[in-house]
């Protein structure tokens, strides 16, 4: 009877949660329109506690996208626009010598990264320096200066945007960061119907910023909801097996690092979770494959040559792992 009891409870407190995070998803629709992919994997990217890499050509709404989600959340937010001046201590704060009347002193004053949700607008146009200035807060979620150690409130997340690397005056990611953000998301080119919503939406009245639809506390419960979904023997190995199948590709140089497997795993959970499923099953592990791994493949010259790109070869491992699950 007990037992009975608590499956009906977990099953209720996953309704909740799916009910949330359709508000959310709405919420950030009357801003954002045509981009429902995009915005799923940013809010399931936020359950799981990841940083988001956005990627898109610029006028698509990268940064309209990021500051919905921050309104609807009803989190403290700050924005960095990186520039190839940019400094270190521009985006992690820096200590000054403040004078008295019984002495100086030495004070550290925080920078923007001292924050919920941060924006990092266009980060691959600031040197990899700067841009290094970020991984501590992105892994430890602390910054660190002149030996001490100051922790960032929690949640703390990093949705930076990006222009295609091919574009003038950007410079690439170091591997290390890369590899710190849980998704890498692109948002394409709307079609004719959504472009002509759009303009509609956009050019009359100042549209209004999505109202709060739940606070930091919530969010924080929702993001430890997610961590105790469960994942079966079976979904755990199909993680394993994509992964390993990243370093036998003929055409990746480098493989999925365990954190990519990491990144899987929290993912599914999350897309369980946003379809009211208790459980993880193999189809969610397929939706987390894409957004997880194709910032973490490193792509050999042939595949270069051949105009292979991440994603293709990573749906032709799913493909191979699948036929041989048979």
């Amino acid at each position: 009877m007990e037992s009975g009891v608590r499956r009906e409870g977990a099953q209720a407190g996953v309704g909740d949660l799916q009910e949330k995070f359709a508000a959310l998803s709405h919420a950030i629709h009357g801003v954002i329109l045509g981009q429902e992919k995009v915005v799923e994997d940013l809010l399931v990217a936020a359950l799981a506690r990841g940083h988001v890499l956005v990627e898109g050509a610029p006028g698509l709404g990268k940064t309209r996208l990021v500051r919905a989600f921050a309104d609807a959340t009803d989190l403290r937010f700050g924005r960095i626009q990186f520039t190839p001046d940019l400094m270190p201590a521009d985006v992690t704060g820096t200590t000054v010598f403040i004078e008295g009347a019984g002495g100086g002193r030495f004070e550290f004053q925080r920078g923007p990264v001292f924050t919920n949700v941060l924006l990092a607008d266009e980060i691959n146009r600031a040197t990899p320096k700067t841009q290094s200035a970020l991984l501590e807060a992105m892994q430890e979620r602390a910054v660190t200066a002149s030996g001490t150690r100051y922790a960032l409130e929690e949640p703390f997340l990093v949705l930076a945007t990006q222009n295609p690397i091919e574009m003038e005056g950007t410079y690439p990611l170091p591997e290390a960061q890369l590899d710190r953000f849980l998704f890498k998301v692109q948002i394409s080119r709307p079609d004719a119907a959504t472009l002509k919503r759009i303009l509609l939406a956009t050019t009359g009245a100042e549209p209004a910023a999505p109202d709060a639809v739940f606070s930091r506390q919530e969010l924080l419960e929702l993001q430890r909801a997610l961590r105790a979904v469960p994942v079966a023997d079976a979904a755990m190995e199909y993680v394993v097996r994509l992964v390993e199948a990243t370093h036998e590709h003929a055409l990746v140089r480098l493989g999925s690092s365990p954190r990519g497997a990491q990144a899987m795993t929290l993912a599914a959970k999350g897309y369980a979770l946003a379809a009211g499923r208790p459980n993880v099953e193999l189809e969610d592990v397929r939706r987390a494959l894409l957004p997880a791994l194709r910032h973490r493949l490193l792509l050999s010259f042939e595949a270069e040559v051949e105009g292979a790109d991440p994603d293709a070869v990573l749906q032709e491992i799913l493909k191979r792992v699948d036929r041989g699950s048979r």
